[in-house]
């Protein structure tokens, strides 16, 4: 996964796919502070999920608040792995709600 605006330090081996999911009512800031050469800050509004690729070791600062921010949580990124599933690996049709690939099984 290409993130342009920061991209990981080029040292970086061993990356995997995160979401995190803004479960609140409120906006959000994520923010990676504990990778050095790396500083990844994005908004997260209510409901929205964040897909974004990390070190194993990285930590996502949750802050939260209207004027000032806190800082509400800490959550490693070995907790936010997603396990990717390339369509390759499907029957055409199988998983897949589109209703063109549906009728192009057929």
């Amino acid at each position: 996964m290409a993130q342009i605006i920061d991209p990981l330090p080029s040292d970086a081996s061993e990356t995997a796919l995160c979401c995190y999911v803004n479960a609140t009512s409120k906006i959000q800031v994520a923010r990676i502070t504990n990778i050095p050469n790396w500083y990844f800050e994005r908004v997260v509004f209510p409901g929205q999920q964040l897909v974004f690729e990390a070190l194993p070791q990285a930590l996502l600062e949750i802050h939260s608040g209207m004027m000032s921010t806190i800082l509400a949580d800490t959550i490693p990124c070995d907790r936010l792995y997603v396990e990717v599933e390339l369509e390759s690996d499907l029957q055409l049709g199988e998983s897949l709600d589109d209703p063109l690939l549906s009728v192009a099984a057929e």
